[in-house]
């Protein structure tokens, strides 16, 4: 039977505010990206020198950050929860698959969703001593789909839990931690002291408050990173636009981790090495389920309506050109709103390929270039929070292709990114105008990521032809 008074402290590794985590995280993959696959004893250097700017650039007395604390960003916070990347067993380090799919779709929520899915007690997170800990109390539990689905019977019955009530009853709760507990014991158990009037709270003696709910936060932090639960004055609503996705997760209340770390025998150095070399591994890959923690612009309360062209044709979009959405409608409205005559000429044309921009539109600003041609190029990111350009430390990172490079030469300030970002009931546009001018005066940086590789015959080292039968070399 459920009791909660049995209360045990489970911590996770600390990250940082949601504000820091939002423009931190481009900035790892950024990093990781460049340097990666490396030899292990070479990734710290590379990784420590190129965040050491940043970090300093934030300090208010401008100095070098401190050895723990690049060991933080880069070991404990990139590395251990966040699964950025991995130490193969040849020695190398390599990014994960879960970077490489943020890099490719600049979908910060659906990073964290894949992390909440996947962390679990006890994990490979902490060190030995702690672990050990976990398994001697016998910790077995994926707390996330536990807690999603006590909120949802609560939501059932037009209950909001508080954020106390979730840490106390559930995430510093034995015997939830143990599995032993079932979502309806706990949301009971919840119900029976608010009619009673009891208020409970986590006490450690000789320890402060924040102390106590640390861990409770961390965790609450990333539920709301990965846009499932909104915190508001106290009370944690699980968000209503992502329902599909946290019916998923609370399906799954009952399921033992899915990396059994009981099944590691946990006695020796070599077997514990081991453990955390696999956990490390496992953590970073992407969970399978990807594609379903996908987050569109209506999860984060954005509704995109398209008008239709001077016939009323709506142009045509491909999955995922929200961003391309956006702005085709915002720039028909602002060229309208200046003469209304020019909202024909903006044009989409992103599924015309090899033209280096998405939007085709008009200057449509007082002067003799009103009507001049602008081209536009999309790039398009969800995350939960604004971007804050008042952070000195602050910086962003995307990917042009070759035409779009080339487009950007050749239309100069007549050629612009918008850096769309979707956040939270809001979206916000930055306008990146004169991109190679730019470029030129050193302040943008633009680094060739890929190479075209030319060959001929005399440069085949073997021809394979596969057949029904099987493989003939030739």
């Amino acid at each position: 039977m459920y009791n909660h008074e049995n209360q045990y402290r489970c911590t996770i590794v600390r990250g940082k505010s949601q504000g820091e985590m939002d423009d931190l995280l481009p900035l790892y993959a950024k990093i990781i990206d460049s340097i990666c696959p490396c030899a292990s004893e070479d990734f710290k250097t590379a990784f420590d020198n190129a965040i050491r700017p940043f970090l300093k650039a934030n300090e208010k007395d401008k100095k070098d950050p401190s050895q723990k604390t690049l060991d933080n960003h880069r070991t404990e916070i990139a590395g251990t929860l966040f699964g950025m990347y991995y130490t193969a067993d040849d020695g190398k380090v390599y990014i994960s698959n879960r970077t490489l799919k943020f890099l490719a779709d600049g979908d910060t929520p659906a990073f964290f969703k894949d992390i909440c899915y996947k962390m679990q007690f006890p994990n490979g997170c902490q060190n030995w001593n702690y672990l050990k800990k976990r398994i001697e109390n016998k910790i077995n539990i994926r707390q996330f789909p536990f807690l999603l689905k006590v909120m949802l019977l609560a939501k059932g019955n037009n209950i909001n839990l508080t954020t106390r009530e979730i840490g106390y009853y559930i995430l510093n709760s034995l015997d939830v931690l143990q599995g032993i507990a079932n979502p309806l014991e706990v949301y009971d158990a919840i119900i029976s002291d608010r009619i009673n009037f009891i208020e409970r709270d986590i006490i450690v003696p000789g320890k402060d408050h924040s102390y106590n709910w640390q861990h409770i936060n961390e965790q609450l932090n990333l539920l709301e990173f990965a846009n499932l639960v909104i915190l508001d004055k106290g009370y944690i609503y699980p968000n209503p636009n992502e329902m599909k996705t946290i019916d998923f997760f609370a399906a799954e209340y009952n399921q033992k981790p899915l990396f059994d770390v009981y099944s590691y025998d946990l006695s020796t150095v070599k077997s514990r090495k081991q453990f955390f070399s696999d956990w490390k591994e496992y953590f970073s890959a992407l969970s399978g389920k990807e594609k379903l923690f996908d987050t569109t612009v209506e999860a984060l309360g954005v509704t995109i309506k398209v008008s239709g062209d001077e016939n009323g044709q709506t142009p045509a979009f491909e999955i995922g050109d929200e961003g391309e959405r956006y702005v085709y409608e915002y720039e028909k409205k602002r060229v309208t709103a200046f003469n209304f005559r020019l909202a024909r000429k903006v044009i989409h044309l992103g599924k015309t390929r090899g033209l280096g921009y998405d939007i085709q539109s008009v200057v449509a600003e007082a002067g003799n270039n009103a009507e001049f041609v602008k081209y536009i190029e999309v790039k398009a990111t969800k995350r939960v929070t604004a971007p804050d350009l008042a952070k000195s430390d602050w910086i962003d990172t995307l990917n042009i292709t070759r035409n779009e490079w080339i487009a950007s030469q050749q239309w100069g300030k007549f050629y612009s990114i918008y850096r769309v970002y979707f956040i939270r009931n809001a979206v916000v546009i930055f306008v990146l105008t004169d991109i190679a001018q730019k470029c030129h005066d050193n302040i943008i940086t633009a680094v060739p990521m890929t190479y075209r590789i030319d060959f001929s015959n005399n440069a085949v080292d073997r021809k394979i032809i596969e057949l029904v039968g099987g493989v003939i070399d030739v």
